[in-house]
């Protein structure tokens, strides 16, 4: 008896310990990373859903996320010129007046810290003026004063802060904006006239698009450049919302809409959310620049008119049109008229091209440029500078100043 039992036992034995390891393992590669690090709650998303509909992991992206998101609220004190006469309407002589007003638009919650993401121009609006009374509003209703942490001009991005809220949602978490593709689902929330929690849907309809905003009041010009471009609707108060992808991860920030279109939307991507939201929490304050380097001159490809109007008859080479008063290109000499035939030692016929790779070297560099002016050839060292956010500049041509 005592034979038959013990092989039972052993085996029995044997598989236990067998089973114990294999739950071990399960759990250790399924479950250790439910907390954040240092224990704090996950960022809100999840592996994608399988079996379903497209139409069901949309709406379980929503639910995940929009508690996350937030409305903020604003009191905007400025000046405003009022007409002496209503037959001359605002171009007509008036008198300057206090102006005070309601200004609104959304954001989402980036860490556990009380770190809210918006648009620049949420808290910093292009008209003018002082705000006061910064508020964000939750999901469910609770109303925490807020603080400006610091601002990216350039790129439409600022960070605000709720202090000692202990029912602050969870972060929402970014996705690799690098690996979208289009015709993928976007799905904009955000708060869009004062309306309450409203979701938008469309798709991913571009890349590296450019916009430029007029300012109000003729302040100059905002350009924006590596937007995403969506279908899905943008409206006045959607500005600093989340775009999010069908996993309920951030894909961008809705920012702004094209005016002539319809079905035309933009959004910052996620990744330049990650280079510059953690710039903006370690270095508090306003930032101007865009980050990229900017000369001040503006290229124009050479055609033969060009060509005969400043007597030049070399073969390659790109037209200086324009210099910038104060710009690194006026103080280092560069001058309308002048032909630039190399920079940084290589040869450009393509202003396009020079403009790029202006714009893919940092501030603080030194653009070493062959220049050809007035018939004599000349060397020209221009140490760059941080592109400014507003250009209040009017240029000739329609291209835009590396």
């Amino acid at each position: 008896m005592k034979n038959r039992v013990m092989p039972t036992v052993i085996v029995g034995l044997v598989g236990a310990i067998i089973g114990s390891f294999l739950m071990m393992l399960y759990a250790s590669t399924h479950f250790a990373n439910v907390a954040g690090p240092n224990h704090t709650p996950p960022a809100v998303a999840a592996a994608p859903l399988t079996g379903v509909s497209d139409q069901d992991r949309i709406v379980s992206a929503v639910k995940r996320t929009k508690a996350s998101v937030v409305a903020i609220t604003e009191t905007l004190n400025g000046q405003q010129v009022v007409p002496l006469s209503p037959f001359f309407g605002n171009g007509g002589p008036g008198v300057v007046e206090p102006y005070r007003g309601k200004a609104s638009g959304s954001g989402f919650v980036y860490d556990t810290q009380g770190d809210i993401v918006t648009n620049a121009h949420v808290v910093n609006p292009p008209t003018g003026g002082r705000i006061s009374n910064l508020t964000v509003i939750f999901a469910n209703g609770d109303k925490r004063p807020a603080h400006v942490i610091g601002m990216n001009l350039g790129e439409d991005l600022a960070v605000i802060k709720v202090d000692g809220y202990n029912k602050l949602p969870p972060p929402l978490q970014l996705a690799d904006s690098d690996k979208l593709e289009q015709g993928q689902w976007a799905i904009a929330i955000g708060e869009p006239y004062e309306l309450r929690q409203t979701v938008t849907l469309g798709i991913v309809s571009g890349f590296q698009r450019k916009e430029q905003v007029q300012a109000e009041g003729g302040g100059g010009v905002y350009s924006f450049s590596g937007l995403l471009q969506t279908s899905a609707p943008i409206n006045p108060g959607n500005s600093g919302g989340p775009l999010i992808d069908i996993d309920g991860q951030v894909i961008g920030v809705n920012q702004l809409t094209n005016e002539g279109a319809q079905g035309i939307g933009f959004a910052i991507p996620s990744n330049e959310v990650k280079s510059i939201i953690p710039q903006l929490i370690a270095h508090p304050g306003v930032h101007q620049g865009t980050g990229t380097g900017f000369a001040g001159f503006a290229p124009y490809n050479l055609s033969k008119g060009l060509r005969n109007q400043i007597g030049y008859t070399g073969k390659g080479g790109v037209a200086v049109v324009q210099v910038v008063p104060g710009s690194p290109a006026d103080k280092a000499g560069l001058q309308p008229g002048d032909v630039i035939l190399t920079a940084g030692g290589k040869a450009f016929n393509d202003a396009t091209a020079l403009r790029k790779y202006i714009a893919s070297l940092k501030p603080g560099s030194i653009l070493r440029l062959d220049v050809w002016s007035q018939g004599v050839k000349k060397f020209v060292a221009i140490k760059l500078e941080e592109r400014p956010a507003l250009q209040g500049y009017v240029a000739p041509m329609p291209q835009q100043t590396p």
